[in-house]
């Protein structure tokens, strides 16, 4: 008897000594996104972990080195369904190749929350909502502040057949649903402004993705966009020093990877000054934000960039995974938000937290 209540007693106090472990223990969420590389995806951590905080949840934060790597991503994604957490976020580099993992998540009934450019065309059901920048309307505000330059409606008007003028844009990828989103709706609003100034005599030309030819076969105006091979640095410098020798009236580039890739092939910015530089007729006009880019609008290198608003892309994904996770309503869609940034404006308080360093 003493034995039996002697065991007895050792196992309450073993009891006691786990229940505050496992009262202490939080429920795991994981954040797969589509790199960390870049500054944008560091921000977008900081906001995921500021909603990790505030929920109570723990997070991890993977992502592949660099934008190219879909293997990778789907090697994470893999390890992160095999912790069984109790919701994932994802912003996937390319939708089709992380169809069986969505399928997978579904049957264990972990709730998917994409983010970012999140998974479009997914199988039905599987994303239960999706944090992300508009990303066509945001390229479409990149193309009407473009178009209002006086210097590029002027090059527009005056632009025919005998003496076109070409309006260049990079892109990083074109897989990407947030890159190509932007890409479509820069190029899309930037045909439509155009072709209100020269009817018919505007193409889209430079990858088959975008391709459109002019309505009347003359060529006025042509909207050039270009592709690098890969997001490497390299790769985007190499695709920015043709497109620069193309000697384009403007470039919009479509992220980051791309603004890197202009900066690169033009000293970091320094040749696109106004006055002095090698390239002063160009007008750029990026996207995203981090240092370099910052510098650029600020010394009126670029015109100006788009910038999304990253920490609360982060915040809001594993926000709506909490809820989520917790079967509480969302919404299909939760839209981020941008901005148009200048030199003028990049200090306002309404403008500067959106501009991750």
């Amino acid at each position: 008897m003493k034995k039996v209540l002697s065991l007895v007693v050792a196992l309450v106090l073993v009891f006691a000594m786990m229940a505050p472990a496992l009262a202490e223990e939080k429920p795991y969420i994981a954040v797969i996104s589509k790199g960390f590389q870049h500054q944008f995806w560091q921000t977008v951590n900081m906001g995921s972990q500021a909603a990790a905080d505030q929920y109570g949840v723990e997070i991890t934060f993977d992502g592949p080195p660099s934008e190219s790597e879909i293997s990778t991503q789907i090697d994470m994604l893999n390890a992160a369904l095999a912790k069984n957490p109790m919701a994932l976020c994802l912003a996937a580099l390319d939708t089709e190749s992380v169809t069986e993992q969505l399928l997978t998540a579904q049957e264990k009934g972990i709730p998917v929350v994409g983010f970012d450019s999140g998974v479009p065309n997914a199988p039905e059901g599987t994303i239960i909502s999706t944090a992300s920048t508009d990303n066509e309307a945001a390229g479409a505000l990149a193309a009407e502040k473009m178009f209002e330059i006086p210097e590029i409606k002027a090059a527009i008007e005056a632009a025919t057949p005998e003496a076109p003028v070409l309006l260049g844009a990079m892109s990083q990828d074109a897989t990407s649903a947030s890159v190509v989103g932007r890409t479509v709706g820069y190029l899309d609003r930037m045909y439509e402004l155009v072709n209100g100034v020269k009817p018919g005599e505007v193409a889209i030309t430079g990858h088959d993705k975008y391709n459109l030819p002019s309505e009347s076969g003359n060529v006025a105006v042509e909207l050039n966009i270009l592709v690098p091979a890969t997001t490497n640095i390299t790769d985007c410098q190499t695709t920015a020093q043709g497109l620069l020798q193309m000697n384009p009236v403007s470039i919009f580039c479509s992220n980051e990877a791309t603004v890197a890739g202009i900066l690169a092939a033009t000293t970091d910015g320094q040749d696109l000054d106004r006055t002095n530089g090698k390239f002063k007729d160009i007008i750029v006009v990026g996207f995203d934000a981090g240092v370099n880019q910052k510098t650029a609008v600020r010394e009126g290198w670029f015109y100006g960039s788009v910038t999304q608003d990253p920490y609360m892309i982060g915040f809001y994904a594993v926000e709506l995974a909490y809820k989520a996770m917790n079967d509480e309503p969302v919404d299909v869609l939760v839209d981020t938000g941008c901005q148009f940034y200048t030199a003028e404006n990049m200090d306002d308080e309404m403008i500067a937290p959106l501009l991750y360093d």
